[in-house]
């Protein structure tokens, strides 16, 4: 049986990405757009092995273990990461509105891509808490959030570093950054054979020899870095 790979990080990563990875590992593919990744109460495909390998958000990756290990982690274009497998929330407004801090949005709209979400949701609640904003509102995704405050129906959001490296935001402005957290990570089940493990391991490292990552906003993958999911892994 081939490998199966799960993403839930499209469409805010390109879903061209992840079928890329999974033919360059001769795996079948499939997504899940609704969720950052399974938590808590959420349906998994790790524990039951409908999945073997998977591209989630940190927090699914802490609360899964020891079920699921760590794989190479890509490293994305931002300058700011240096070279790392980091990336950040940065908070957008509107380019043509008053807001100048952080603090000028109390009372006002938020959105967030999905209550699984470190960018999205997390780094947001550590940092104001709900009840700091007049509405949070569920967009879907990154792309959708970035689309809510340019037409004006959120007043702000914290998009994925990654997500506005690779989309024409001339209309809005960064007002603060949150981070450096460690990038969405590749999982693969604990269980699953080793010389399977360290041949993913292999082809996920040198996947940058084979195909051009640029595009997609990553560099090469790497292996992990200790400590880089720590609670909270701000890094």
């Amino acid at each position: 049986m081939p490998l199966r790979i799960i993403s839930y990080l499209a469409p805010s990563i390109p879903s061209e990405f992840f079928r890329l990875v999974a033919e360059d590992l001769g795996a079948s593919i499939e997504f899940n757009e609704t969720i950052s990744g399974p938590l808590e109460g959420d349906d998994e495909p790790f524990t039951s092995a409908r999945s073997d390998v998977g591209f989630v958000c940190s927090p699914t990756y802490r609360w899964l273990q020891p079920r699921v290990e760590l794989l190479p982690l890509p490293v994305p274009l931002d300058p700011r990461a240096q070279e790392r497998p980091v990336y950040f929330g940065d908070v957008v407004v509107r380019k043509d509105s008053a807001f100048e801090r952080f603090d000028q949005l109390r009372g006002r709209v938020w959105a967030y891509n999905d209550r699984n979400s470190r960018s999205g949701w997390f780094s947001m609640r550590e940092r104001a808490g709900e009840s700091f904003f007049g509405r949070c509102v569920h967009s879907g995704s990154h792309l959708r959030s970035i689309e809510m405050v340019r037409s004006g129906a959120a007043d702000a959001a914290s998009i994925d570093s990654n997500v506005l490296l690779r989309h024409a935001t001339r209309d809005l402005r960064v007002i603060e950054s949150w981070g450096p957290f460690g990038i969405q990570p590749a999982i693969v089940r604990a269980d699953l054979e080793r010389d399977v493990k360290t041949s993913i391991a292999r082809r996920l490292l040198t996947l940058h020899e084979r195909h051009a990552l640029e595009p997609f906003g990553f560099r090469r993958f790497v292996e992990p870095e200790a400590g880089l999911y720590a609670s909270g892994d701000r890094v």
